[in-house]
């Protein structure tokens, strides 16, 4: 069987291709595509690593805390160190790229964390989000630069402002300080950024800031006023208290005008120094550029009067005290005060206006009308004195005089309070005169008289012969009452025999009216009786008369013809 089939068929080999990479090396390929490109776009967002140099790393915390700007952020805290010295800590940060053209030799950093600054409660929010490092940049397009020194407190102005920022001097900071408002005609318009001392310590230089568009209002005219505080003034309407705001009141202030005739005037320079008076009235004074010296001599008390006391004409304000001393006289043996002050004739006439071509001719026409200078006292509360300029009528007349540059102007003896100081002295003077000591001594005897005329036998022989007196009046009074209480007995009966005779002659005067009253026949029987009686009695006076002319018509009769 096996033979007629023959040996079997084989199978043929056939070579194959290779096969291609599989499909299981797709992940770890993409894997690492994507971790390139993580890697590229970290390392393309991420700027400059920088060092900020602080007094204490308090709060900051390696990848936590952020850098920001704006609430933004621009990079990560990465670590913490101790400076070289060991007395600063080193804070590294590695900042976005966006960070890059902030960081410049201008950029100001520090730490953000809640603290009271410049009179604001500032970083609550750092009460949730932590502490952060805040960040502002002055000036873009400066030079680059990556190792820093930050702030202990943030700056006072925390954002970039158009405005100016002005130099004020002075001898005295007060209660200035950094924060405080810069107002103008009571608008809150910048802040106080700093201060420095300058000439050899004598001075303070203040750096105010005024934002725009109020920096335009500052001329090189302009005057600048400490207006910390509560000022309080005794005017003639009472007292007057005015406030700045309360801001002021606890941080301090500056306040600051310009002159109405130099309000066209240009603009003033960043930087420009300005002096910074002591309050509103001192600068308005300085707008005063004439003045003039005065010294006169008093005799009185100075006390009260000082360096800025008031010089008044006719209640007027027209310049200060400069000066008050004491010196000895020798001329008058006596010791005087000299006071110099300085007048300012612009606070009457206006600035620039002039009367008098020169001082020398002002001061001469001026005392010839009798010009003379008084100390008189302002305030019974203070003991304050101000020099007071008066017009003496008929005063005697004096020709000025000058020691160096100041004129001489004569005095005279003070008014006002001081008169009625003077008054009061010459009462009490007059009260000291009168002896009481000899009309005590005149009391004492009358009073004595008087002891002894009590203790005499005269008052007491008087006491008792008024003893007797009453004790006989007494006696008579009990008799009286005595004779008396019988008769006081019987008078409810006699009472009662009254009431019935009153009542017995009202019944008689009821029967009287009811038999003969108008209305009776009685009345009119007799009205009746009377008529005809009338009629009888001219009857008998027409015959009486018949018979005085006829006698004879007693026989005759009646003559005919009738009667005439």
């Amino acid at each position: 069987m096996s033979d007629q089939h023959g040996p079997a068929s084989l199978p043929t080999a056939h070579p194959r291709r290779p096969r291609r990479v599989s499909v299981i090396w797709i992940i770890p390929i993409v894997a690492v595509l994507i971790g390139g490109w993580l890697a590229w776009d970290t390392l393309s967002k991420q700027g400059p690593t920088i060092t900020i140099a602080f007094e204490s790393g308090e709060g900051l915390q390696p990848g936590q805390s952020q850098l920001k700007y704006k609430e933004i952020a621009f990079g990560t805290v990465q670590g913490l160190a101790l400076s070289q010295d060991q007395t600063h800590v080193i804070v590294t940060v590695t900042t976005t790229r966006e960070a890059k053209p902030l960081l410049t030799e201008d950029t100001e950093f520090w730490v953000v964390k809640p603290r009271l600054f410049a009179g604001d409660v500032r970083g609550l929010e750092t009460l949730f989000s932590g502490t952060y490092i805040g960040m502002l940049p002055r000036k873009l397009g400066g030079k680059e630069k990556r190792d820093f020194v930050g702030l202990e407190n943030p700056p006072v102005l925390e954002a970039n402002l158009k405005g100016r920022v002005f130099l004020l001097r002075t001898s005295r900071l007060g209660s200035i300080s950094l924060g405080s408002p810069v107002f103008f005609h009571g608008l809150d318009v910048g802040q106080v950024l700093s201060y420095d001392l300058g000439d050899m310590a004598e001075r303070v230089t203040i750096h105010a800031f005024v934002r725009a568009p109020f920096d335009t209002y500052i001329h090189d005219e302009s005057r600048f006023w400490n207006a910390s505080g509560i000022s309080v003034k005794m005017t003639s309407t009472g007292v007057q208290i005015q406030m700045e705001s309360l801001r002021a009141l606890l941080l301090g202030g500056v306040a600051f005008s310009t002159p109405t005739e130099y309000s066209h005037t240009g603009q003033s320079a960043e930087k420009h120094v300005f002096p910074l008076f002591a309050d509103e009235d001192a600068a308005n004074a300085a707008s005063y550029t004439n003045k003039i010296p005065v010294l006169s001599y008093f005799s009185g008390s100075v006390s009260g009067l000082g360096p800025g006391s008031d010089v008044t004409l006719q209640g007027f304000t027209v310049g200060q005290v400069k000066d008050v001393r004491l010196i000895y006289d020798p001329v008058k043996d006596r010791v005087v005060a000299p006071v110099r002050y300085e007048l300012e004739p612009e606070r009457v006439l206006g600035v620039g206006n002039r009367v008098f071509k020169t001082p020398e001719d002002g001061a001469a026409a001026l005392v010839k009308q009798g010009l003379r200078a008084t100390l008189e006292t302002t305030s019974l509360l203070t003991g304050q004195k101000a020099v007071v300029l008066k017009f003496i009528p008929n005063a005697p007349p004096v020709t000025v005089t000058k020691e160096g540059e100041d004129f001489v102007l004569p005095s005279v003896e003070g008014g006002g309070f001081a008169d009625l100081e003077a008054s009061a002295t010459e009462l009490l003077n007059k009260v000291n005169t009168i002896p009481f000591e000899d009309i005590g001594k005149n009391v004492d005897g009358i009073l004595q008289s008087v002891n002894d005329a009590v203790k005499g036998p005269e008052l007491r022989q008087a006491v008792n012969d008024l003893a007797a007196t009453l004790a006989s009046a007494k006696e008579l009074v009990q008799h009286l009452d005595a004779s008396t209480s019988a008769a006081l007995k019987e008078l409810p009966k006699i009472a009662d025999d009254l009431d019935k005779a009153l009542a017995n002659a009202n019944v008689l005067l009821v029967s009287l009216n009811n038999g003969y009253g108008n209305d009776t026949q009685f009345h009119r029987d007799l009205d009746r009786l009377l008529v005809q009686t009338s009629d009888a009695l001219s009857s008998i006076r027409a015959l009486a008369d018949l018979l005085a002319r006829h006698p004879e018509a007693l026989v005759k009769g009646r003559p005919e013809g009738g009667v005439q």
